[in-house]
C-alpha cells in the first residue's frame, strides 16, 4: 500500500521561502517518480515539477522554474520542496503524488491524471 503525507505548508509574505516534505512509504522500487503538485481554489490541479528515483532527474513547470527545487533522500524515503520568491500567485494546496515509472523526469508527466497515489495535501498561503 501506496502512502504519502506531506507536511510544511503555512502562511508566508510575498517574496519569502517556505519548504514541504513529503513521506513515501509502501514502494518497493527505485522505479517511480515522486512529483509535487498544486491546485488552486476554483482551478484545476496543475504540475510543479517531480523527481525520479531511477535517476535523480528532476522537471519542473515553468512557472516555478528557477524559484523551487526538488530534493530527496532515498534512504528516509523523503522528498522536499524548497520554494523560494513566493508570489501571491503560488497559493493553493500542495500535493506529492506517486507514479511507477523507468523514464528520467520529463514534460509528459505532468498530468496529474497520470498519477495513481496522492497524500492529502497541505496549504500554501502567500499573503502580506
Amino acid at each position: 500500500q501506496v502512502h504519502l503525507a506531506e507536511s510544511g505548508g503555512g502562511l508566508v509574505q510575498p517574496g519569502g521561502s517556505l519548504g514541504l516534505s513529503c513521506a513515501v512509504s509502501g514502494l518497493t522500487s527505485d522505479n517511480f517518480v515522486i512529483g509535487w503538485f498544486r491546485q488552486a481554489p476554483g482551478k484545476e490541479r496543475e504540475g510543479v515539477g517531480h523527481i525520479s528515483f531511477r535517476d535523480d532527474s528532476t522537471y519542473y513547470e515553468d512557472s516555478v522554474k528557477g524559484r523551487f527545487t526538488i530534493s530527496r533522500d532515498s534512504a528516509k524515503k523523503m522528498v522536499y520542496l524548497q520554494m523560494t520568491n513566493l508570489r501571491p500567485e503560488d497559493s493553493a494546496d500542495y500535493y506529492c503524488a506517486a507514479e511507477v515509472s523507468y523514464s528520467p523526469a520529463n514534460r509528459f508527466m505532468s498530468v496529474a491524471a497520470l498519477w495513481q497515489h496522492w497524500g492529502q495535501g497541505t496549504q500554501v498561503s502567500v499573503s502580506s
